[in-house]
This record gives structure tokens, sequence and C-alpha cells, in this order.
């Protein structure tokens, strides 16, 4: 698949936005800097949509993830978009419904 078109969905937006909101606690000057390489880590699933790994949690090879530094952006892959479904820690399994956020 060529560059899809990258959809956030709520759950996914609601997800950054707790992470940036977390890390601002500490450092206020981190938090912005690290929303911007998440949403930079869903650029990049856009534009290489099978470079992700599978999802464990998911036995389907179009959902997919990119991990950067204990954080793990899934997403799904369709036809011609790519819909970011969650941001969040490594360690954390997803809930079974995650598709439907």
């Amino acid at each position: 698949m060529a560059r899809g078109r990258l959809i956030w969905s709520t759950g996914a937006l609601a997800d950054l936005q707790e992470i940036a909101d977390y890390i601002a606690l500490d450092k206020p000057d981190a938090a912005g800097r690290w929303a911007k390489v998440l949403a930079a880590m869903a650029e990049q699933a856009a534009e290489l949509p099978f470079a992700g790994r599978r999802v464990p949690e998911f036995a389907r090879d179009d959902v997919r993830e990119v991990i950067k530094r204990g954080y793990r952006v899934v997403y799904q892959v369709g036809d011609e978009r790519v819909v970011i479904y969650a941001v969040s820690e490594g360690h954390r399994r997803l809930p079974v419904d995650i598709l439907d956020r």
C-alpha cells in the first residue's frame, strides 16, 4: 500500500493527551516534545504501514504497531488509510475492543 490517509480515533487522541499531561507533571518542557515524537510515529505508520510489527494481542495482519522508548502506537491498515487506535505504554495490554474506539 502506498501512503495512506492518517486518521486518529477519539480514543487515541485522548491517550496522547493523557500521556502529555502525565509527563508535564514532572517535565513540562518535555511533554510537548514527546507528544510530537508520538505523533511522528503515527505519521511514519501512514508512510510505511507494514513496517510496523504485528500486535501480539491480535492475530491479524492489518493491526500493527510502532514502538519507541517504551511507548507503542497501535494502528490498523486499511485500503487507503491508516487509523491510529491507541497510544500507550508498552507494558500495558490492549483491551480486546480497542478497534471499536
